[in-house]
């Protein structure tokens, strides 16, 4: 995958459309990854105990990988990821600044 956890990315298409995050978590089998305070949705959980509240939770959902861009470091642009071997390892770099990105 190009994208790695702590990447800060931007939403490309969806509800939260131009919303910026960092990656916490990436689902490799499904092609999804985890933006905290990105596709949250809330949750009513009913009480399973006499003691404990009834609550309304927020959850956050999981987003295909497609529809997030990667945002460079160095020219703050979100942008595609390319890769190029410098000193015999492969690195990532920034298609719209050239400069890497790891």
């Amino acid at each position: 995958m190009k994208i790695k956890k702590g990447d800060s990315v931007r939403v490309l298409i969806g509800k939260d459309k131009g919303k910026e995050g960092k990656i916490e978590k990436i689902y490799p089998k499904g092609n999804r990854v985890l933006i905290l305070g990105v596709n949250e949705y809330k949750r009513h959980v009913k009480s399973r105990a006499r003691n404990q509240k009834s609550e309304i939770i927020t959850i956050t959902k999981p987003i295909p990988i497609s529809n997030v861009a990667l945002v460079c470091p160095k020219c703050k642009r979100p942008t595609r990821i390319g890769w190029r071997v410098e000193k015999g390892k492969k690195v990532r770099i920034c298609r719209k600044c050239l400069k890497t990105i790891d």
